[in-house]
């Protein structure tokens, strides 16, 4: 009688399991290259949306407000596109896309990154006036009039001795004062301070698709209000949880260096 050979239950649980890892192992790898690919991407694509921001700048004199309504243009509450104005809102919107010529962007016209969220956007709306003499800040010794950034004719008549007093970059969400005037990151480690920060481009990152937010720290990213977090992205922390947002942030003075060289300004 002739014996066939042949591999038993066991083997072929033992080679399944085998090759269910290494294709385990596979499948992480190219995950985790994908994930560099995006994060890499959408770092390009912020600054490529700061250069875009800077050149409507030059163009118009001033910087874009947010969009914040059902499109990708600019929102403003008063004023015009041509020479700008009040902002529907300062620090709870989105980059306006479809105004900058910032590509891609949705069905809407609102600006993406590499894991399709939309990129949000926030812009000063104060100016600190306490330093030096009143020329520093109020030309002729006449309070600025707001708002400054967002509008060429206050931009130019303010001068560029104006720097921002409302956007804040933080380290932590924690211990920070988001209501104080201005606000500040209080407890918090500072990354910069209130008289520092022109505009703010943010990405929500992989875990942002649908708005979520896994812990305060992103959570006060997308809050509305002038106080943003900023740490090593894809770090855990217990109190703070997971964090893989992006940050790009522009100071005043990189704006107004680029507004005096074009011509613009003063």
């Amino acid at each position: 009688m002739q014996l066939k050979n042949g591999f038993s239950l066991v083997e072929m649980a033992v080679v399944l399991m085998i090759v269910a890892l290494l294709l385990g192992g596979v499948i992480v790898t190219l995950s985790a290259r994908e994930d560099q690919r995006a994060t890499a991407e959408t770092q390009r694509r912020l600054e490529a949306a700061s250069d875009a921001v800077l050149g409507f700048a030059l163009v118009y004199g001033r910087l874009p407000c947010p969009a914040a309504g059902a499109t990708g243009d600019e929102s403003l509450a008063s004023g015009t596109t041509a020479t700008g104005g009040s902002c529907t809102s300062n620090f709870n919107g989105f980059l306006p896309g479809q105004t900058i010529g910032f590509q891609p962007v949705d069905a809407q016209g609102f600006a993406l990154d590499a894991w399709g969220n939309r990129i949000r956007y926030a812009v000063s709306n104060a100016v600190y006036t306490s330093i030096g003499p009143p020329e520093v800040c109020r030309p002729n010794s006449n309070p600025p009039t707001l708002p400054h950034f967002t509008s060429r004719a206050n931009l130019r008549a303010n001068g560029v001795g104006c720097p921002p007093n409302d956007l804040v970059i933080c380290r932590s969400a924690s211990g920070t004062n988001p209501g104080a005037s201005p606000p500040s990151c209080g407890s918090a480690q500072s990354v910069t301070n209130q008289q520092t920060v022109a505009y703010v481009l943010h990405s929500a990152g992989k875990n942002g698709t649908g708005g979520a937010a896994t812990g305060p720290d992103e959570a006060a990213n997308t809050n509305g209000d002038a106080v943003f977090i900023s740490r090593e992205q894809g770090t855990i922390e217990t109190a703070t949880g997971v964090y893989d947002d992006m940050l790009l942030w522009v100071p005043a003075g990189v704006l107004y260096s680029k507004l005096i060289a074009g011509g613009v300004l003063p």
